[in-house]
């Protein structure tokens, strides 16, 4: 005879929505590539989901015209939600850039598709949107994303820069789409850049 669990009582909606946050935990277990700013460790996807939201609703008077902070942070809580599965992807790292749309994408689909089906598709259209950079909300959440990177690695003297052998020209190429979800963040950027470059933390 089989006995009832507790998950047995609940009905099949609150048991979808729980597998999909008990899953959720896993992105505390995927280390990035970035250090954290004291340079002790790396830090891991789910620190980097709430800092980048932490950013974002600290820094939305910057943002290119009027965004929605609300979106914007679900948007950032959720985008790497796909790394569970495909781990850190590296901005600099180029042979992983080949496959990585494909293989998110399809990280994406199992994921939110432990949801319920409304929720599994609000969940996926706000990871389309941001993917897709298409909108203020989504250009100012990419925005984000791309700074505070670029603010750890200076904090830690040169972090991702030095261990991919990066210089300034190919740093900016990767990161100045900061400037279409805000043109002030992307001079903090800017300036940050200069800094390390005369500091020997980025090459010229």
């Amino acid at each position: 005879m089989q006995v009832e669990t507790w998950r047995d009582t609940l009905g099949t909606r609150l048991d979808s929505q729980l597998t999909f946050l008990m899953e959720a935990d896993r992105l505390k277990t995927v280390l990035r590539a970035s250090r954290i700013a004291d340079n002790s460790r790396r830090e891991n996807t789910a620190e980097h989901s709430w800092h980048i939201t932490v950013f974002a609703i600290t820094l939305a008077e910057y943002a290119v015209g009027p965004v929605e902070i609300g979106r914007v942070v679900q948007m950032l809580i959720l985008h790497d939600i796909v790394e569970i599965d495909t781990g850190d992807t590296p901005l600099h790292d180029g042979a992983g850039a080949v496959t990585q749309v494909a293989r998110e994408s399809e990280a994406a689909d199992r994921l939110f598709g432990l949801l319920p089906l409304d929720q599994a598709r609000r969940y996926r259209a706000l990871w389309d949107e941001f993917e897709a950079a298409s909108t203020p909300d989504a250009r100012f959440a990419k925005a984000i994303d791309r700074l505070q990177p670029i603010l750890l690695n200076h904090a830690v003297g040169g972090g991702t820069w030095k261990t991919f052998d990066i210089d300034e020209t190919m740093e900016r190429a990767m990161t100045r789409r900061i400037e279409d979800g805000s043109p002030e963040l992307w001079r903090v950027a800017e300036a940050v850049f200069a800094d390390a470059v005369a500091k020997g933390w980025l090459r010229p």
